[in-house]
């Protein structure tokens, strides 16, 4: 079995992936549309993409998942700068000293992420 996608159940599907794409550089599948119900951010093999989906629950708690993501070319807190310039917000932050530890972060929708240290 092969992964395919990370499902993210959202609200507006075509920002969010937009988002997501701005900040891992990938693109999303170039049918999509603001207002459609599925957006898909296609991420390079072997990778799964990420599969946007609107539902129309609103988020109730912290997720269960969640991603950790380490910086290709800039550092942490490089990337963590870009993430928030993005609309990302600062949720924890966990950096210790000599550059250790993580920062975890929201998207626009509130799901947590993580960024690492390189």
């Amino acid at each position: 079995m092969r992964r395919r996608h990370v499902t993210v159940d959202c609200a507006r599907p075509y920002e969010l992936a937009t988002f997501w794409s701005r900040l891992t550089g990938w693109p999303t599948s170039g049918i999509d549309q603001p207002g459609d119900d599925e957006v898909l951010v296609e991420a390079p093999d072997p990778l799964p993409g990420l599969l946007f989906v609107r539902v129309p629950e609103r988020r109730a708690a912290q997720n269960r998942v969640h991603l950790n993501w380490k910086p290709d070319g800039r550092s942490r807190d490089e990337e963590v700068e870009r993430a928030v310039g993005l609309g990302a917000t600062i949720y924890e932050d966990h950096r210790g000293p000599e550059d250790r530890g993580w920062v975890t972060l929201r998207d626009p929708e509130g799901n947590e992420f993580c960024i690492e240290r390189q």
